[in-house]
């Protein structure tokens, strides 16, 4: 078997968890609300740069099912991804989604990531991803640099990444926190 190449967390370091913060959205609760376009977009990349890491996680959640992976793998592309993103929405794979959804942002959304922190002053490497979570924004700044996004990246893409951003640090921001509760075009 090959081995799969994992890239860094978002943001790691003490207080780093998969788990949400008070009330925002688990990594796999992002999952199970991503648009279509978006799940079709990170099935596509991990597809062609993670060909291996999604047959473990269709023969994981196959043999969950008592199916025979096979019975998957023949399923049509839409049928295969919609199967695929119900089994990685249950709440027990929150770590594989929280994988998943990093693998993709960094890979495929450097320029967003990269974007995002930029406009925040926040340092970080050539992939958009940070080592410790600095102090939160203030609600205006952050706002401001949201609406910059918007120009330049797709809404329903960055809607995602900022729940996903917010839900990887067990503390999160509060005024990120308030923004994507506050802000319709952010909302999964």
């Amino acid at each position: 078997m090959d081995v799969v190449s994992i890239p860094p967390p978002l943001h790691s370091g003490p207080g780093f968890s998969i788990f949400r913060a008070r009330f925002m959205l688990k990594t796999n609760e992002i999952f199970s609300r991503l648009p279509d376009p978006v799940a079709d977009q990170l099935f596509n990349y991990l597809q062609k740069e993670q060909p291996n890491l999604v047959s473990i996680v269709v023969d994981t959640l196959a043999r969950e099912q008592k199916l025979r992976p096979v019975f998957v793998q023949r399923k049509s592309d839409a049928d295969r991804r919609a199967w695929l993103k119900k089994g990685l929405g249950q709440n027990r794979h929150a770590g594989d989604a929280a994988h998943l959804l990093q693998i993709w942002l960094v890979g495929a959304q450097a320029k967003l990531l990269c974007d995002f922190l930029d406009g925040l002053g926040i340092a970080h490497d050539e992939n958009g991803t940070i080592e410790d979570l600095p102090a939160a924004p203030e609600k205006a700044k952050l706002a401001e640099v949201v609406e910059q996004l918007l120009t330049k990246h797709d809404p329903a893409t960055i809607a995602v990444y900022l729940h996903a951003f917010q839900a990887t640090d067990e503390k999160g921001w509060d005024s990120l926190e308030q923004l994507l509760k506050e802000d319709a075009r952010l909302k999964l």
